[in-house]
């Protein structure tokens, strides 16, 4: 393939990919349902090849057949926003209460450019490449989702590579980063719940009080981690909210405080610890103040682990169609959570962070992904676009070599 010719190709199409991507910023869709996000993305790229829906929730699977046979790879783009109100100020915000805070906008506008490179070129495509446009990335389990439904065999084969790119808004724009093996973290959600007896807060020893219950378990509950859990093996647990009571009394004992947290770790045996060794915390605790603690934790993403051997060829094409200075690795992995996991450990293959920053945008006024400010700059789509298919070609150019 001549990565130069799909670079200068990817650029001529990076207005139009501008143009889609801010189209789907203004339509942000939460979840497993974005009918009207996948018909954007269906309208570029619906023609280019077979497509196969995803069964009660909204996915497709696009598969571009080369004209030479050969095995498949998989390239994926998450299409879901987040529920959070958007204040960028930009000309192209949002305003039905969803953002696409996370850049999935741009993900998106990358796996267009990517299946239309693809699909302009399938002559030197030596096998098949599946589009993976996926719902649900933000605690939904989109990927595990169209996995269980089959949707990466609709080749008929499995893929012998994934590979998925993100963007990230708060360093220059155009710097490709990972790293081999561990990348991101499992993550999930704790919930409890406290239950005691209320009554009037003029006689608190009538009641059950479970805020004091409460305040004594989230101020204890980090030593507890520290004296508990493997430092070599550490967990990140942070509580997002707090519930109990109301806003309107003083003079009423609840009898029910709530929490919830975030989980975070680098191996799956971490994250089974928390699920046997903080309710047994937890309930002690709440045993002491005279309460019932009841905890429930959600299903976690997995522990998002990338094959070597792909990060070299990431690296290697980096250079090789950009230039030196394009790819950084990077030296620790994220805590962040990505159910990009569960395709890499059905599939090897790599995920890779590409920094989308504005550049105008002073640093210490950027905001992070996330963030309801958080801006994002078009100039990557081009890039992004050339980069996943020119994995693509890659490696089913070395499969047909050997």
């Amino acid at each position: 393939m001549d990565y130069n010719l799909l670079k200068t190709q990817a650029q001529a199409k990076q207005a139009n990919l501008v143009t889609v991507r801010r189209d789907l910023h203004q339509i942000p869709e939460f979840g497993l349902d974005l009918p009207n996000t996948l018909a954007r993305v269906l309208k570029e790229v619906g023609h280019l090849g077979e497509v196969t829906l995803g069964k009660d929730m909204t996915a497709a699977a696009v598969l571009i057949k080369g004209s030479q046979p050969g095995p498949t790879v998989l390239l994926r783009a998450d299409m879901d926003a987040l529920a959070v109100n958007e204040d960028t100020g930009l000309p192209f915000s949002s305003t039905n209460g969803y953002m696409h805070a996370c850049g999935h906008d741009l993900h998106m506008a990358i796996g267009v450019g990517a299946a239309q490179l693809i699909a302009e070129n399938k002559d030197q495509l030596k096998g098949n490449v599946v589009m993976f446009f996926q719902p649900g990335e933000e605690g939904h389990d989109g990927a595990g989702v169209m996995l269980s439904q089959d949707m990466h065999l609709v080749s008929g084969e499995k893929p012998i590579a994934a590979y998925g790119i993100h963007v990230f808004s708060m360093d220059d724009p155009g710097v490709f980063s990972s790293r081999k093996g561990t990348m991101m973290a499992s993550a999930g959600d704790v919930i409890v719940t406290l239950r005691g007896k209320g009554g009037h807060g003029s006689m608190p020893w009538n009641a059950v009080d479970p805020i004091t219950g409460l305040i004594e378990i989230l101020s204890s509950i980090q030593s507890y981690i520290i004296k508990h859990f493997d430092a070599l093996d550490p967990i990140v647990l942070n509580v997002g909210w707090i519930k109990a009571g109301n806003d309107h009394t003083t003079n009423i004992v609840p009898e029910v405080a709530s929490f919830g947290a975030t989980v975070r770790s680098f191996s799956k045996q971490g994250y089974e610890d928390t699920r046997t060794k903080l309710p047994a915390f937890i309930k002690n605790v709440a045993a002491a103040f005279g309460l019932e603690a009841e905890i429930e934790f959600s299903p976690a993403t997995k522990v998002l682990v990338n094959n070597h051997a792909a990060i070299d060829r990431v690296e290697r094409m980096v250079e090789t169609v950009f230039g030196e200075g394009r790819y950084e690795n990077m030296e620790q992995p994220i805590p962040g959570g990505e159910d990009m996991a569960s395709i890499l450990e059905e599939i090897p293959g790599a995920f890779v962070f590409l920094s989308a920053a504005d550049p105008s945008i002073p640093m210490e006024k950027r905001q992070a992904n996330h963030s309801n400010k958080a801006v994002f700059d078009d100039s990557v789509l081009a890039d992004g676009a050339t980069m996943l298919a020119a994995l693509a070609f890659d490696t089913l150019d070395e499969a047909a070599g050997k």
